[in-house]
């Protein structure tokens, strides 16, 4: 969506948008930092994606040649940005939201179901494990899925008393999983995080 001020005589101004939502992290900026598309190549597709109104992802991907994974961990980063913080321990859980994942999907996918809002199920994981959820859910859960971030150890002594399961502990989760998606440019250090 663009807002206004971003149109100069000369067109669109990808600076100006920009500018214009400071605190949104945007996927072309996400891709930016990953490595993965120029500055001069982000600007280039928002100038394009300004004309067409298609998704940045796909036309970065038909325009330069980027993986559908790297567009997927990309859009997860810039998702984990934007979602809730939580600490699963303190939460109350739905026992019909629990019933939607099985015990070895929790542990595999780090994937813990809280509650619904709505018809939305509310789902935990790590910042480390967001894409792999998010692709889990993708397959598994038909609802729409709302997803809030934790800390490995919280989101381990979580699985622990919902979906105990022997050889299990909250020390695995600290393991970075294969696809772990990076955070660091984008986020704040966790203990900011938990503090807001």
């Amino acid at each position: 969506m663009l807002t206004l001020g971003c149109w100069t005589r000369n067109g669109f101004d990808p600076a100006a948008a920009r500018e214009a939502c400071p605190m949104r992290v945007r996927l072309g900026d996400v891709m930016v930092q990953m490595g993965l598309l120029s500055p001069s190549q982000r600007d280039e597709v928002v100038r394009v994606q300004a004309g067409c109104g298609r998704p940045f992802g796909l036309l970065a991907e038909q325009m330069f040649g980027i993986g559908a994974g790297d567009v997927e961990a990309a859009w997860a980063t810039q998702y984990a940005h934007s979602a809730d913080r939580c600490d699963p321990r303190d939460e109350v859980f739905e026992p019909r939201a629990l019933a939607r994942v099985e015990r070895r999907q929790a542990w595999q996918f780090r994937c813990l179901p809280i509650r619904y809002e709505g018809e939305a199920m509310v789902v935990c994981t790590t910042g480390d494990h967001l894409l792999r959820s998010l692709r889990f859910t993708g397959w598994r859960i038909p609802e729409p899925c709302i997803f809030v971030l934790t800390t490995p150890e919280a989101l381990g002594m979580a699985l622990m008393r919902y979906y105990p399961m022997s050889g299990m502990s909250p020390e695995l989760l600290s393991v970075r999983p294969e696809y772990a998606v990076r955070l660091s440019a984008f986020c704040e250090d966790d203990d900011e995080h938990r503090a807001a």
